[in-house]
């Protein structure tokens, strides 16, 4: 069976190398164009060996259209002759001229546990919205988004205080022996899945620096997860506002929810001799364990607190509070 690889970033690297130490032939890379990694990128993928540079050590040739879609991109496919398209997070939707290039069709190697979480973020939603499980679904691509059948499928436990970038760094590595066992038992004869439960859709849009705003009012658990979520990127951010001084832009690198309640609104300084304690919803307290002033590098909470007066009647919330 010829393969051809459609990928980009490090959820994709490790589907990318079983393919090309599996039995098949890899005929052709196709993945983004090069562009400015992480933060510049606006970008929630990571940046590991690179695609491109795994291609070219082996001497896979490459493709990076700004457009699958161009009938110049779909003549350079029908010229690799594959077989099956095997995708994991590429970037960009498949039209139907695209899956008709390969006989067989294409799979997708998707970070969540289908039909939940359908979109460009999986892990970072499911982490946000407090989730203890996530997945990789193997499906067969359709012109509906993530929505095609499920080939296989494997759940693991979300870590307590796993981020997005441990949880996907642990999730490609499942994909990558999900999608070789897939394409073995398709090697061997016709591979039925296992239809959707549409009523069970959930959706995983694109993230945006905007997600990264912390809401006070959520319960300390849920901006704990919100602020594991957004890493590496966006991550999760707020603004002190000091007593009678110009607010500070803080972005919250580790946080946890503690066993305390207060009477403070949310968004509240508690009073702390060593700690950073925050009011969250419901009454909640969170701590910061790790933060990052504008301008400035990640530090501890003992780094901060040396070189910042924090004091009762602070308040931490949106860059100007209602």
């Amino acid at each position: 069976m010829r393969l051809l690889m459609m990928g980009t970033g490090t959820f994709a690297e490790p589907t990318f190398e079983a393919l090309l130490n599996g039995p098949d032939p890899v005929v052709g890379l196709v993945t983004q164009p090069d562009r400015a990694s992480g933060v510049q990128r606006g970008s929630t993928r990571q940046v590991g060996k690179g695609m491109k540079n795994i291609a070219d050590e082996m001497g896979i040739p490459v493709l990076q259209p700004d457009s699958i879609k161009t009938s110049e991109s779909l003549e350079a496919l029908r010229a690799m002759k594959p077989d099956l398209l095997v995708v994991a997070a590429y970037g960009q939707i498949l039209s139907n001229a695209v899956l008709e290039v390969a006989p067989l069709g294409a799979i997708n190697v998707h970070a969540s546990l289908l039909p939940k979480y359908r979109g460009a973020a999986p892990i970072g939603w499911a982490i946000y919205h407090g989730e203890t499980h996530s997945g990789v679904t193997i499906i067969r691509i359709t012109l509906g988004l993530d929505a095609g059948d499920m080939l296989a499928q494997e759940a693991v436990e979300i870590l307590p205080h796993e981020t997005s970038g441990e949880l996907e760094s642990r999730l490609s590595v499942i994909g990558a022996r999900l999608a070789m066992d897939t394409i073995a038992k398709m090697n061997a004869g016709p591979v039925v899945g296992t239809k959707q439960d549409v009523s069970l859709v959930t959706k995983a849009p694109k993230l945006c620096k905007e997600d990264g705003v912390i809401d006070w009012t959520r319960s300390a658990h849920l901006v704990s997860c919100q602020i594991r979520a957004m890493q590496p990127w966006p991550t999760a951010y707020t603004y002190w506002h000091p007593f009678n001084k110009p607010s500070v832009r803080l972005i919250i690198n580790a946080s946890q929810a503690i066993d305390s309640t207060t009477e403070l609104s949310p968004g509240s300084y508690i009073a702390s001799e060593k700690q950073l304690l925050i009011a969250a919803g419901n009454g909640t307290v969170l701590e910061v364990l790790e933060l990052q002033p504008a301008g400035k590098k990640r530090m501890s909470v003992d780094a901060f607190r040396r070189g910042q007066l924090l004091q009762s009647g602070d308040r931490f919330g949106a860059e100007v509070l209602a």
